[in-house]
């Protein structure tokens, strides 16, 4: 009964923060309200006996994309109205991803109830659902895991491409320029005649 209900209470905080995540008006409260949604879902996992996972989420998602996304975000000049033209555009194929991500998660969930998923194996004694999740990415879905990587890594170099343009209020210093400096080009040297007593 109170896993029930601490389960009912993250998935509350899960929703109302991924709903704040899509209608924040700031990009960086956006990014916190998805570092809130991360960590609720990690507390999920971890209510659903899958550790590996949860401890993953907060590490790489919380720990490193997030905070490139922040990087990002924080150094980009996004022109916020520009962005919000195309809501009204949009929000129809937007809703129907929605409704259908939503129908997938709800035949997940219920699909125990009809005989659609098998039963778990958490609860076999001597069970490691991280050794298990293991073999299967280093086995059977090698490619696909490496793949992941080169996206990611993709990502990484496009975001720092990104946010090495020159801009033209940035002073900043050259230092081949600086070395090749001689002295004859900052000191002048003047003759001047002395002065005389009148």
């Amino acid at each position: 009964m109170f896993e029930a209900a601490v389960f009912y209470a993250f998935g509350a905080i899960l929703i109302a923060s991924a709903l704040a995540v899509i209608t924040a008006r700031n990009p960086v409260h956006a990014a916190l309200f998805l570092v809130l949604s991360f960590f609720t879902a990690s507390a999920i996992w971890l209510l659903l006996r899958a550790e590996f996972l949860a401890i993953a989420l907060v590490l790489v998602y919380v720990g490193a994309v997030m905070v490139l996304f922040l990087f990002v975000v924080m150094m980009l000049d996004i022109n916020l109205e520009r962005l919000r033209e195309g809501f009204w555009q949009y929000l129809p194929l937007g809703a129907l991803v929605g409704i259908l991500m939503a129908f997938e998660m709800g035949a997940v969930l219920y699909g125990r109830w009809f005989g659609l998923v098998a039963p778990p194996r958490a609860m076999v004694p001597g069970y490691s659902n991280t050794k298990e999740l293991g073999r299967l990415i280093y086995t059977d879905y090698v490619l696909a895991f490496e793949i992941a990587a080169v996206v990611l890594l993709v990502a990484i170099v496009a975001a720092i491409s990104l946010t090495l343009r020159r801009r033209k209020d940035s002073r900043s210093q050259d230092p081949s320029q600086q070395v090749k400096a001689r002295r004859e080009d900052r000191v002048r040297l003047v003759a001047m005649p002395s002065e005389k007593d009148a």
